[in-house]
């Protein structure tokens, strides 16, 4: 991987709506270098050796089995990848941890345990503990003698997180905060040492804790009886006048929310990774079964149907791979600036990880879908097998769905990608305004249907810049149209939210096989230019339905014509043969039996 530098060119978070990037300013997965492609393999080894022979007994919550895994994991290192050595990790990049999590992610509930040790069990304490909290816990998180988790949810506060009704008054002798509360749905909550919990101080002052599991007053509810991911701890967790020495605060009183929201940036990140890990298993389980089973004397996968199938999942995890290992180098870049610029490591994470948060909110609700739709269609080539128990895929399908409800539901990120953009440009960090009003002009003008750009992915190059150009006008003239109120028009900032995910995924994957093709040759990566042409082609009549929709819902008239008028010049594209490109790339799927992209 090219060493990350203080003085690269890095795009701010959602700037790229109105600038354009070069493949050479990306990191594409195929860069890795040799350490990483060797701790990619060895966490497969570690699934494939470990997680998927018992995958059953952890379905069964076989007693301490879990937890037994997850010190297993801890001796091969996949505890403390992304923890700085002085606290007995291995101090990674944030690529290479991305690189592992997307490896972990083929191991269904197991994969969950490791992801809340590691991630939301462990993280805060590095990012916004003391010193000395750090010198406590990290070293025993990291070796696995002790198991991490997360509270923050309650029974009334799901995606308000806010209005959490968990409390924590400071003791008369100003020694102990007293936590009385609950909390729900807390993963490893079965087994964990550890608890980082957010309480109201004096019942208004939104606060994070380090609490001790065996605190005399915290007790621990029943395994919940979940739909999937059935192998890992869900429970509540009670705390009744739970007293929590004051120097267990994490961070600072009244600053819970910061700990709260950007750890969940790096967490829907980490969701995108494993959810792809996930698809790419499932995938190789439909290719293989595809390639097995017969009907009229021929495999399934000789039918064009089921090939449509097994290429469209590899389509949608291909883009799904170059949009998240774009933005993982560039939360590493960032990160490397903010360290350059005087940021401790931690400091420069959660900065680059807050600077990223459309970004990352992306990745979130895009990888949770593609894995959506991989699974799902596994099941259908599995047919009425695929239905049942003794069958991998109805495993896979049942433990993908809470991914599109982890680390903040689906509708609230795509509510999440507009409103921060929003802020950032009413904050002056990116100026949306100019490019809107210069698109706007461009409207009014003559249209110039001619084009300077030549080349190998010329037109794919333009109807990305295009779609940028739709999504400046649809948002453009919502926000002149309904300023303030514009907030409360959810459908309108969801179909917004689409639009901006499918440029960056479709921007991602075109600077992804540009890339390949300067470094290998057209004939080499024909089948990634004919994934790139089918998705892009199918990506832009999304795009369009998703604008037409949201004109309507705020435009009339002759303002209406206007906006539909420039959507429909800023959506041409194709046509694209898609059946002749799906079939070519199902054709090397099959022959490879597996994913092999």
């Amino acid at each position: 991987m090219p060493e990350a530098t203080s003085t690269q060119a890095v795009l701010k978070g959602g700037e790229f709506l109105i600038k354009d990037v070069k493949p050479e300013d990306i990191f594409i997965p195929e860069e890795c270098n040799e350490e990483q492609q060797m701790m990619r393999q060895m966490t497969r080894d570690f699934i494939d050796n470990e997680i998927i022979p018992n995958i059953e007994k952890l379905d069964k919550h076989e007693p301490g089995l879990m937890q037994s895994l997850l010190n297993k994991a801890a001796e091969v290192g996949l505890l403390g990848t992304s923890i700085p050595e002085e606290y007995g990790g291995y101090g990674r990049d944030f690529v290479t941890g991305t690189l592992i999590t997307e490896e972990l992610g083929a191991g269904h509930s197991f994969a969950v345990a490791i992801a809340a040790h590691t991630g939301i069990g462990t993280l805060p304490i590095y990012y916004y503990g003391t010193e000395e909290q750090r010198k406590k816990y990290l070293p025993k998180l990291v070796s696995g003698e002790l198991k991490g988790a997360y509270c923050l949810t309650e029974p009334g506060s799901g995606s308000d997180a806010l209005a959490a009704k968990t409390t924590a008054v400071l003791s008369a002798d100003k020694k102990f905060y007293i936590l009385n509360g609950q909390k729900m749905w807390i993963t490893n909550g079965g087994f964990a040492d550890i608890f980082t919990v957010f309480a109201k101080v004096d019942g208004e002052k939104f606060t994070g804790f380090i609490v001790e599991a065996n605190t005399p007053g915290l007790t621990r509810g029943h395994e919940e009886n979940k739909m999937g991911i059935k192998g890992s701890s869900t429970c509540q967790i009670f705390f009744q006048d739970v007293k929590i020495p004051v120097e267990n605060v994490l961070g600072e009183i009244g600053k819970g929310h910061l700990i709260a929201f950007n750890i969940l940036n790096i967490g829907r990140q980490k969701l995108c990774a494993a959810a792809l890990g996930g698809a790419k298993r499932a995938s190789t389980m439909s290719i293989q079964y595809a390639t097995q089973r017969e009907q009229f004397k021929k495999p399934i996968a000789s039918f064009g149907a089921i090939q449509y199938k097994l290429a469209e999942q590899a389509i949608r995890i291909y883009a799904a791979e170059s949009a998240l290992y774009r933005a993982s180098q560039d939360i590493e870049l960032k990160k490397t600036q903010l360290m350059a610029a005087g940021k401790s490591n931690s400091q420069a994470l959660m900065g680059a990880a807050e600077e990223y948060a459309i970004e990352c909110s992306i990745l979130k609700v895009f990888g949770s879908e593609v894995l959506n739709y991989v699974v799902d269609e596994g099941v259908q080539i599995f047919g009425g097998v695929g239905f049942s128990e003794e069958y991998p895929a109805a495993r896979a399908y049942r433990d993908s769905r809470i991914n599109r409800i982890f680390e903040g539901t689906n509708e609230i990120n795509r509510l999440l990608t507009v409103d921060m953009l929003l802020k950032r440009v009413m904050k002056g960090a990116i100026d949306l305004m100019t490019s809107a009003t210069n698109v706007q002009k461009e409207l009014m003008g003559v249209p110039d249907f001619s084009s300077a750009d030549e080349g190998e992915f010329a037109a794919e190059r333009k109807a990305v810049t295009n779609m940028k150009k739709g999504i400046l006008i649809v948002a453009g003239a919502a926000v002149q149209k309904l300023m303030m109120a514009l907030e409360n028009e959810q459908e309108i900032l969801m179909d917004v939210s689409d639009m901006i995910m499918e440029a960056y995924v479709s921007e991602s994957l075109l600077l992804r096989v540009e890339k390949l093709t300067a470094d290998k040759g057209v004939a080499e990566i024909a089948l990634q230019k004919d994934m790139l042409q089918t998705f892009l082609n199918d990506s832009i009549d999304r795009f369009n339905i998703h604008g037409k929709n949201a004109i309507a819902a705020f435009a009339e008239g002759d303002d209406q014509r206007m906006l539909l008028m420039g959507l429909k010049r800023f959506t041409k594209y194709g046509p694209v043969n898609t059946k002749a490109a799906r079939r070519k790339i199902a054709a090397k799927l099959i022959a490879d039996n597996k994913y092999s992209f």
